[in-house]
């Protein structure tokens, strides 16, 4: 699509010899022809007026309306009496498009898991809050931020996560981030200064977690999950001094970490000295069950709680916090500062009045809704095309693990479902060390409708019934 400039657009250096022997008008001309020809000017693009490109080359205006003339008689330019001069769509070269292997597998409905509804986003909501923003923000706030976040944000979203999440806090350990990756290599960095040298992640459990703690130069290390969560008697067999979980939720499982594990986590970062990084990702929508408290509030001075609106209002807002232990608040808020001078206020601020209005939360019940409808039509769905696959961790968040036949090759229905133009994505990509004898699915529902859901599932319910390939060894 061609960049349409408003006003006088923005200018166009060109190249110009005044000692050179050939005629200014047939330098500029030649340039402009380079221009096109080169894609820096692209179809469609406006040329800037002939007196304000005159003004700025140093030359009359009736030179550069000669070139102007010349260049649209060779069909480089089109104009009209009294309007702009415009890149002819003929006189540029189509652009160089790189081959992918998914061009000819375009994916029409997509289950890809930790997606939410795009299109809620509530704009009018977020565009008042930001107009607000922009119009009380005092003078001062426009100056480098506060590497731990604005005072309002931080304030009521201490006092929202206290009310909700039964989260142990106050602004001063409250740290703005630009969403819960950004949240995690600070946390991380932090400990590493620290001394500590090895993080557990959960296994199986969200593949960025692994490739974060080594990017930061930590050491690695994967702890199963079972039905109740991460085995802690096998975490306390490692030498990890932090742990990053997601309790109230796990990814991709579902399972709630048990108030037992809970309490034994607990028990283990104070016998090691060790910190507890809680992902508390997607805890807004629950459908079957009473909220979960963060395990924060069984022990602020063990636990950083990790939080973010990529997945109740959108990713690319890239806005997140971290409610820290104090002894790393000023850590977190150094690597903050030196990793890119805070993030942007005005968004901080709409945020904040958002929370504070009541509007966030108007929003989560209305999503709560949509995603519940959304599960229910994946449950109906694979009854009524598939009812011999068993759905689980569908008590919260918008993605749920489905359970393939004994001997179903996990890869090859999902590579089967991508020739029908459905995206389906495997528990295997999430698992580390841990083997499973069973294949199976991760399926968000989150940014799909209704009937998208049953018509995705109608398309590939031969495939998660069928099974393709004998049982392989390894333990559940």
């Amino acid at each position: 699509m061609p960049v349409e400039w408003t006003g006088s657009g923005p200018g166009l250096p060109l190249p110009v010899d005044r000692k050179s022997a050939e005629p200014l008008r047939s330098q500029i001309e030649r340039a402009l022809r380079e221009a096109i020809r080169t894609g820096r000017l692209g179809a469609g693009e406006r040329l800037p007026p002939s007196r304000v490109l005159a003004a700025d080359l140093g030359v009359s205006r009736g030179l550069i309306t000669e070139c102007y003339a010349q260049l649209q008689a060779e069909g480089y330019l089109v104009t009209s009496p009294g309007s702009a001069t415009w890149v002819a769509a003929t006189a540029c070269p189509a652009p160089d498009r790189p081959v992918r292997a998914t061009d000819s597998e375009r994916i029409r409905i997509d289950f890809r898991p930790a997606v939410p509804d795009l299109s809620s986003f509530p704009r009018e909501d977020w565009g008042r809050a930001l107009r607000r923003a922009c119009r009380q923000a005092p003078t001062e706030a426009l100056g480098y931020p506060d590497p731990y976040g604005t005072p309002a944000l931080r304030e009521v979203l201490a006092a929202y996560l206290r009310r909700v999440r039964a989260v142990a806090t106050d602004p001063s350990h409250t740290i703005v981030c630009a969403g819960y990756a950004q949240g995690l290599q600070l946390l991380l960095r932090a400990l590493a200064d620290s001394g500590v040298r090895t993080v557990a992640v959960e296994d199986p459990g969200d593949p960025d977690h692994h490739t974060i703690g080594t990017m930061v130069g930590l050491n690695v290390v994967a702890v199963p999950v079972d039905d109740q969560g991460i085995d802690v008697e096998t975490l306390e067999a490692t030498d990890a001094r932090a742990v990053i979980l997601t309790p109230a939720h796990q990814s991709p499982t579902g399972v709630v970490l048990t108030p037992e594990r809970r309490h034994a986590v607990v028990a283990w970062a104070s016998a090691r000295d060790a910190t507890i990084i809680e992902d508390d990702y997607d805890t807004e929508f629950r459908y079957d069950r009473e909220p979960v408290g963060a395990v924060q509030g069984l022990a602020p001075d063990r636990v950083a709680l990790l939080g973010s609106v990529s997945k109740s209002l959108a990713p690319a807002l890239r806005l997140g916090w971290a409610v820290t232990p104090p002894h790393l608040s000023a850590a977190v808020a150094k690597h903050k500062q030196l990793t890119d001078r805070g993030s942007p206020v005005m968004d901080q601020l709409a945020l904040a009045e958002l929370l504070r209005s009541g509007m966030y939360d108007r929003h989560l019940r209305h999503m709560r809704r949509r995603y519940a409808a959304r599960r229910q039509a994946l449950v109906e769905a694979l009854r009524k095309h598939a009812p011999d696959i068993r759905l689980r961790g569908l008590a919260a968040g918008f993605n749920a693990v489905a359970q393939l036949p004994p001997g179903a090759d996990e890869q090859a229905v999902i590579a089967a479902a991508r020739r029908r133009s459905v995206g389906l994505y495997g528990m295997s990509s999430y698992r580390m060390a841990s083997k499973t004898r069973t294949a199976q699915l991760v399926l968000g529902y989150g940014n799909l409708t209704t009937d998208a859901i049953h018509e995705g599932i109608h398309i590939v319910a031969d495939l998660l019934q069928a099974a393709t390939c004998p049982p392989q060894g390894g333990t559940e």
